[in-house]
């Protein structure tokens, strides 16, 4: 078998650890510490994470869609396939080296999502921007953790806190869409969702998509009516 080779490491804003870019052959894996944070192998449940979403909002012309890291780039690649020609899409990564690694040695995996006429990339904190927004999004699409419990830095925990997600409510337009990826389950977090004024799917999918692989979660929130119950699905 390949070994894996380290092509580079980068420190995360606030001194909260270093990424490590690995590769084996033609499939790279991002580290942290010792826990894979994604591999370009594994794609099927951060593809649904923007499947689902477009899915809620598809009816409108001309979306404005905030995704938080860029990663490998599959959320953005899934957006990009199925929004429409006046769409736009900013994604926000708080790691340069990820946006130098996209353009670099992972630019084949990367396609040409990151020159697309709809995309804008903003190397700085997803939060920052949600908290400067006001009803400014159809969609906020979360994928910089491996979950509400999962943290990558902790200040990312006021993502996931009654704060944060009342931020992402009012970031959002009527009926927008909050997405968020899990690699488990988090009772206490489909709570607060609630409890900010969304109505909750949670949703579980395949690491590998239809070809298996771990499940993952997702939650879909909508921004309802705050006169209106919040329904849940699972």
């Amino acid at each position: 078998m390949i070994p894996w080779s380290l092509i580079d490491t980068a420190q995360i804003p606030g001194g909260e650890g270093a990424l490590r870019l690995m590769r084996r052959g033609a499939e790279f894996s991002i580290m942290l510490g010792n826990n894979e944070l994604m591999n370009s192998r594994l794609s099927g449940s951060e593809q649904a994470l923007a499947t689902l979403s477009y899915e809620r909002i598809q009816s409108r012309r001309e979306p404005r869609i905030l995704i938080g890291g860029l990663g490998m780039g599959f959320t953005l690649r899934a957006v990009l396939a199925v929004v429409s020609p006046k769409a736009q899409v900013v994604v926000a990564e708080l790691v340069p080296a990820v946006v130098a690694w996209a353009r670099g040695p992972m630019a084949d995996l990367h396609g040409t999502s990151l020159t697309d006429a709809r995309v804008s990339i903003r190397e700085t904190d997803v939060g920052q921007l949600i908290h400067a927004a006001h009803a400014s999004y159809d969609a906020i699409l979360l994928d910089v953790d491996n979950g509400p419990e999962g943290l990558t830095r902790a200040s990312n925990d006021s993502l996931y806190h009654l704060t944060g997600l009342r931020a992402a409510r009012g970031a959002l337009r009527p009926g927008g869409v909050l997405a968020v990826w899990s690699s488990g389950p988090d009772r206490a977090f489909t709570q607060r969702l609630h409890k900010a004024g969304f109505g909750v799917e949670e949703i579980k999918v395949r690491a590998n998509g239809g070809r298996g692989g771990a499940r993952h979660v997702i939650w879909i929130a909508t921004r309802v009516d705050r006169r209106a119950a919040p329904a849940v699905r699972q």
